[in-house]
């Protein structure tokens, strides 16, 4: 319940239609894509960074949970409202505020949605690297709140290496400004690659300043089918060792390649148990020999065959058929986005393979694998209780078995509240004591979506 007092000071600002108190209204902005349900108090949609640093002092002075959010497509519980309080919406906040080919930076506000990015600065022959598989629905601030990547981060990185600088506004209502207008910069602290990937825990950003990078002149993609999963990641390592990197490569194990002949049954050859899918980029005169160079490091006893794709735009629907599948196979799937060192992948997967089987849970998984980032999903049954307490130790396993290879916890989706549990198994206690102090220095109150991000002190 908000304070009357807080209540009363809101509406003198904001119209109904931007300031949500009945529960039903409210209900839209209780979850994300994480499935979980904690209806916020109140729900306010500001239109100007003036607007979002009232609400922030006003929040502050009463002591009251803010959580930003963008549009709810994160997948890690990262804009859950788990103490109630107001959920601030972004979403409205949709000024493209200029576009700077000479530069190569377009500036916008936070709930600009990442295809609306790629829309304004297609005509000008750019685009902005970072390609969430939610891109059309997601937002730029969600996708810098999260630091998020997608397929084609193996060659052009996630969104901490495309974002100039930011405006925000801190816990206590003031405003920030961090990094710079140029692609170079360093003076003083690099506050932008802080407040990136933080999930809202330090401030809210009202304002990014976007680096941009050229459409590529040629596109070609490549698919490779194998008989078995070691001549897959073989190929994986060949791949990832040669000078010119893909700008993709993604992953399918004998799981997902089974979801997807449930439903398309002629599109995957029969005896396919591990598939790639390569997309290689760049100058028309150096395509043909990318893919020579790919096509050479697939080659193995276990290769079924491997050939290019006429058509890059079929290249990914394999791919984007799995998510919606994997909803009905299975009423809750437990989603990890871990990464491991690629040489490493070989190693990861099987003891995937091996923990899953002792711990008798369904398992699929798929990713980015030229990052060693994959999506590993363990399909179960809620209503099952012995089946959830398997799937829990099965993945504290799991996480354990990525930190001895060297490898991390998130790679895209985040902590949130789905992984927080897990951090210490990779963040050492001083490490974390440290960071904690940060987001006191930030939001002394702790109303800054609270309770993410680190576990629980006993």
């Amino acid at each position: 319940m908000l304070p009357e007092n807080l209540v009363v000071e809101l509406h003198a600002v904001f119209p109904p239609d931007r300031f949500y108190t009945d529960p039903v209204d409210c209900y839209a902005y209780a979850y994300d894509n994480s499935r979980k349900i904690f209806p916020p108090d109140a729900v306010l949609f500001p239109l100007t960074s003036a607007e979002v640093k009232h609400i922030v002092t006003l929040c502050n002075r009463y002591r009251v949970p803010l959580i930003p959010r963008g549009r709810g497509t994160g997948t890690a519980g990262g804009s859950l409202p788990e103490l109630g309080g107001i959920a601030l919406s972004m979403e409205r906040m949709l000024n493209i505020i200029s576009v700077d080919p000479a530069n190569r930076v377009i500036v916008v506000e936070p709930g600009v949605l990442n295809q609306a990015v790629q829309d304004a600065a297609k005509p000008h022959g750019f685009f902005w690297p970072p390609d969430p598989s939610s891109a059309m629905f997601s937002t730029v601030g969600g996708n810098i709140a999260t630091g998020a990547g997608g397929p084609h981060a193996v060659k052009y990185g996630t969104t901490r290496e495309h974002v100039l600088g930011l405006k925000a506004v801190t816990a206590a209502g003031n405003f920030i400004t961090t990094g710079c207008y140029t692609t170079k910069g360093v003076v003083g602290y690099d506050l932008t690659r802080l407040l990136i990937g933080s999930e809202g825990t330090l401030a809210v950003i009202t304002e990014a300043t976007l680096k941009l990078t050229a459409l590529p002149g040629a596109v070609a993609g490549i698919t490779a089918h194998f008989r078995d999963l070691t001549s897959c990641t073989a190929a994986i390592v060949k791949i990832m060792a040669q000078p010119q990197l893909p700008s993709a490569l993604e992953f399918l194990d004998s799981g997902s390649l089974n979801l997807i002949r449930g439903r398309y049954p002629d599109m995957l050859p029969v005896d396919t148990n591990a598939m790639l899918m390569i997309e290689v980029d760049g100058f028309h005169n150096d395509i043909a020999d990318a893919i020579s160079v790919i096509l050479s490091a697939c080659q193995s006893d276990g290769l079924i065959h491997a050939s290019t794709v006429e058509n890059t735009a079929t290249l990914w629907q394999a791919r984007k058929a799995l998510s919606p599948l994997l909803r009905e196979i299975a009423p809750k799937k437990i989603n990890e986005d871990v990464v491991v060192p690629v040489n490493t992948l070989p190693q990861f997967l099987h003891g995937l393979t091996q923990l899953s089987t002792r711990y008798r849970l369904q398992n699929v998984n798929f990713g980015h694998a030229g990052n060693g980032n994959i999506h590993v999903n363990l399909l179960i049954n809620p209503d099952d209780a012995d089946e959830v307490i398997r799937a829990e130790r099965c993945l504290g396993e799991i996480f354990d078995l990525v930190i001895k290879l060297r490898g991390t916890l998130s790679g895209e989706h985040g902590v949130g509240s789905e992984k927080r549990a897990f951090v210490s198994k990779e963040i050492d206690c001083v490490t974390l004591d440290l960071m904690r102090d940060i987001k006191k220095l930030f939001d002394p109150n702790n109303i800054l979506n609270p309770g993410k991000l680190f576990p629980v002190v006993e």
